[in-house]
């Protein structure tokens, strides 16, 4: 345990982030030989692989901290659909590149200061891997950004798909920022950061950016809601689908 929080409770928020790198992974490398240009097949794929990376280390971290013995590839391939913990918005199609960009915009404006106070985690792991995390993700938030100002403040269709992209995800990103008991208790014992500043700094960089390409926040009063409780859309089924393929075809194998 670190503080007060259970192990239980280490284990269940290590899983959503774990859940969310491996997910958001996943959706990425599907831009494997389509993206727009050859260096951003390269781009999209590496910022890949940094979250696969923090998945594999998160995930494997969780079968120690809940006693279960299982491993990151139990994890990602023997799972069911209800049993993955990700945000709703980590498992969203990719949409054209313009969408992408506005998905990976949210995401790496939350995982910045996410990260940067995950650092400081009572929990020795969580800080470390949030440690490499927080210099990538600043890396994969520039990235984002730098496009989305290029596409706002481009031509006319860069500018319509972007904004029909960012009003598309911007829904999903308010399940980022919700608490709920298991995630209160790791907060009061040091272990995870407090919402509300992540909102904050959240809020400041979306603005900065969309001032900058020329953009309005989405309007919008409806929140999904679900992904930590394994309440998903119709998409992750889909994406296990192919993701787990292999390992349940041939359970036990090795190469």
């Amino acid at each position: 345990m670190s503080g007060d929080a259970p192990a239980a409770d280490v284990a269940a928020y290590a899983l959503r982030l774990g859940d969310d790198a491996l997910v958001l992974a996943q959706r990425l490398g599907e831009w494997a030989a389509r993206g727009p240009t050859i260096e951003e097949d390269v781009a999209l794929l590496n910022i890949g692989l940094d979250l696969l990376g923090q998945a594999r280390t998160l995930l494997g971290h969780v079968g120690t901290l809940d006693g279960t013995g299982r491993d990151e590839d139990d994890l990602a391939y023997r799972r069911d659909e209800r049993e993955f913990v990700n945000a709703q918005l980590m498992e969203l199609p990719n949409g054209d590149f313009g969408r992408t960009m506005a998905r990976q915009l949210l995401v790496s404006a939350y995982q910045v200061p996410m990260y940067a106070a995950l650092a400081s985690s009572t929990e020795p792991t969580l800080a470390a891997v949030a440690g490499k995390a927080a210099k990538e993700s600043r890396y994969h938030l520039d990235h984002a950004a730098s496009w989305v100002v290029r596409l706002g403040d481009g031509t006319a269709e860069s500018r319509a798909r972007v904004e029909a992209g960012l009003a598309q995800v911007w829904p999903y990103a308010a399940e980022l920022f919700e608490s709920d008991a298991v995630l209160d208790r790791c907060v009061a014992a040091g272990v995870a950061p407090a919402q509300e500043p992540l909102r904050q700094r959240w809020d400041s960089t979306l603005d900065a950016v969309l001032a900058d390409a020329g953009l309005e926040r989405p309007s919008t009063s409806w929140a999904p809601t679900g992904g930590r409780r394994g309440l998903h859309t119709e998409h992750l089924g889909y994406l296990l689908a192919e993701l787990q393929h292999v390992a349940r075809s041939h359970p036990g194998a090795s190469w």
